[in-house]
């Protein structure tokens, strides 16, 4: 396994959202270039080890990250009998927290990010911890001539592999991602090389105007809006990850 200290100091591993979804978790569910992908993004089963447990078995980028970790998550045997995933671990459980919204590319959904935070000891009387998940699945649009909808599309959850990035409240606000706040456009990945997003990581600033946080905030809303828009065109059946 590659040693991180190969890389100057402060680079790392730090993908958008857009990235996740469009580049690495689409690869790995059209099983193109998995040896490459792996390396960076592992295949662990996320809910069979406590959070703590996973920075020690993620990619060669990540191993010596002291913030935040990826894994693909296969899908679990009673998801593919049509049941609700298993989210316990050894010593507690994932909880989901807010509602579920979108990641777009080139303005239009291509996948759903769902948020959970990790709860140590037994579901209902377990103790919040700082440890959070953001849970990625794809989303997968069916030809338009066949579909129902009002919208004149129907988008399908793809489950074989969910992208899960794992990491500690730092109690900054988005201290390490930098994904966009809405729609955005986006050139496609390179499909030549597995090339490892990696940037300095900038020091977060101390001070911020309140009309910038109103400002966000407006965004955020309308951004929330259209993904629930968006997140009801998937097909009614696949819902239950949500």
């Amino acid at each position: 396994m590659m040693n991180n200290n190969s890389v100057p100091p402060g680079f790392r591993f730090y993908p958008t959202e857009q990235e996740l979804v469009s580049f690495y978790l689409k690869n790995r569910l059209e099983n193109t270039r998995v040896q490459d992908i792996e390396r960076v993004i592992p295949p662990i089963d996320v809910y069979a080890f406590d959070p703590w447990q996973l920075p020690e078995m993620s990619g060669e980028y990540c191993i010596l990250d002291s913030e935040q970790w990826f894994f693909f998550c296969p899908m679990q045997e009673r998801e593919a009998q049509g049941g609700r995933p298993a989210r316990t671990t050894p010593s507690g459980y994932w909880k989901a927290t807010g509602s579920p919204s979108g990641v777009y590319a080139n303005n239009r959904m291509i996948g759903v990010r769902k948020t959970m935070v990790f709860y140590q000891g037994r579901a209902p009387l377990g103790a919040k911890t700082k440890w959070k998940m953001n849970e990625y699945k794809y989303v997968e649009e069916r030809d338009a001539a066949i579909s129902s909808s009002a919208s004149g599309r129907v988008c399908n959850l793809r489950n074989e592999f969910s992208l899960c990035r794992v990491y500690i409240k730092s109690g900054c606000l988005r201290a390490f991602d930098r994904r966009p706040v809405g729609p955005v456009r986006m050139g496609e990945a390179s499909s030549s090389t597995v090339a490892p997003v990696m940037m300095a990581k900038r020091a977060s600033s101390q001070g911020s105007s309140s009309s910038s946080e109103h400002q966000n905030n407006q965004t955020d809303a309308g951004t929330a809006a259209t993904d629930v828009q968006m997140i009801e065109d998937i097909d009614l059946e696949l819902l239950d990850w949500l």
